[in-house]
């Protein structure tokens, strides 16, 4: 947010401030040696590689550490036989990051623009109202939100931009309902190893992203650079406590079955304490599995140290993104299932609107704070936002069901996709935040 509008002739003159409760210096500096990845890293679409890049941020992260996928394959775990690939020469699909990466780079970016007010390691300890006029003032302030910091200072913004996470206390200031509900699910999450591509022969160099519909929840490879991959796995939160329980070898064990074996397989082994590994080679040899990547991910060989984390999933949609004087963005005003990756790319194109929003105020001489202007931002971000989380929220509904007559028509429905290119290029084009 504080990189598009300090980028811009517009708004480079407006007077920015960033509060932020962590220490931002490790952020600033943060590295990793090339053989280790950080366990929390996101697809970043054609479209939000285009903001980042007209703001000046993506050529600030280090290349070295990005991974785009032009293929991906999506099939239900209950039926194999449904499943649907796509397929992007250019631009690809989306590119991997990680989440430090990117936050580098930004902070990098901020060190370049006009003076920032940057407040870090600082908590806000009150949202007030503005002091109320007296009769010697010129202006009124009242309706300004006043912040306090946990250092005693105080801030009178005349926008105040809640990328506070999902429990906002700029939107609980503002008083702005929520909607949603918890999933009971769990995302785990870990940096894992593929074995090397020259075991299977005749397997292609093409960079594949899988993902396969289980019934608890859907489980994701998508890769990283050389022969590492990040998980997403989506399950029952009795399931991610088993599975963080694991040691590694029973770990990777279970994430090599579940891209291989029938669910029935996979409750039963993710039900054990351990023998995972001795457990997973039985059932290879006893079930026919062809290795092939066109199909199904490569052997997972280990699993980083330290990677294996989980977090809650939920479903969250505020009622309204704007008030007077106030804007949210990102995980402030809305939180989505991680099914289709779509999380930062939302936040992001939040954050590009909100800022053509204020350009656009600024150059018709306009209050930013005004909800009038802030209209432009709500009307166009929250129908839009409103739709994906919908799509994902019915998709994780529908492939948690069992039922025989529910799992056909989905296979059929899947298949049929699967064979209209124009279908599926429309899909990656919305998917990807390209306009058509």
């Amino acid at each position: 947010m504080l990189g598009h509008v300090g980028s811009y002739p517009s708004t480079s003159n407006l007077k920015l401030a960033l509060i932020e409760s962590q220490d931002l210096k490790p952020a600033g500096s943060w590295q990793l040696p090339s053989h280790q990845y950080a366990n929390r890293a996101s697809s970043i679409t054609p479209a939000s590689e285009s903001f980042l890049s007209q703001i000046g941020v993506w050529p600030l992260v280090d290349s070295t550490r990005l991974q785009p996928y032009h293929h991906m394959r999506v099939w239900d775990g209950v039926d194999a036989s449904s499943q649907i690939s796509f397929s992007s020469p250019s631009p690809p699909i989306a590119t991997m990051t990680e989440n430090p990466n990117l936050q580098r780079a930004l902070l990098q970016r901020l060190s370049e623009l006009a003076p920032i007010s940057i407040f870090d390691s600082t908590k806000v300890a009150s949202i007030d109202d503005g002091p109320s006029p007296s009769p010697q003032d010129s202006l009124d302030l009242s309706s300004y939100p006043s912040i306090t910091l946990s250092s005693g200072q105080k801030i009178l913004a005349r926008l105040l931009v809640g990328a506070d996470g999902l429990n906002s206390p700029v939107r609980t200031f503002a008083g702005i309902p929520t909607r949603g509900w918890d999933y009971e699910r769990h995302g785990v999450v870990a940096t894992v190893k593929y074995s090397a591509r020259d075991m299977f022969p005749g397997n292609s160099n093409r960079v594949t992203a899988y993902q396969r519909f289980l019934p608890s929840g859907p489980i994701a490879l998508l890769a990283m650079p050389g022969d590492y991959a990040t998980l997403v796995w989506s399950t029952t939160p009795g399931k991610a406590a088993n599975l963080k329980s694991l040691a590694e070898e029973d770990f990777v064990a279970m994430v090599n079955a579940a891209f291989r074996l029938d669910n029935v397989d996979l409750e039963y082994m993710v039900g054990l304490e351990n023998g995972q590994t001795e457990e997973l080679n039985w059932r290879c040899s006893v079930t026919a599995v062809r290795e092939d990547e066109a199909r199904i991910p490569r052997l997972i060989e280990s699993v980083q140290k330290g990677s294996i984390a989980s977090f809650p999933l939920r479903y969250r949609q505020a009622d309204s993104y704007i008030s007077s004087r106030i804007a949210l963005v990102g995980d402030a005003a809305h939180t989505v299932h991680p099914l289709a990756g779509q999380g930062l790319n939302m936040g992001l194109a939040d954050v590009r609107s909100l800022a053509k929003t204020i350009e656009y105020t600024v150059e018709h001489g306009g209050d930013i704070g005004d909800e009038m202007y802030l209209d432009r931002y709500n009307n166009e971000m929250w129908a839009q936002n409103n739709r994906m989380l919908g799509v994902t929220d019915k998709l994780h509904k529908l492939y948690g069901v069992g039922w025989g007559p529910i799992v056909g028509i989905r296979s059929m429905g899947l298949k049929m996709v699967d064979q209209l290119d124009p279908m599926k290029n429309w899909l990656m084009k919305q998917a990807g935040g390209i306009a058509t």
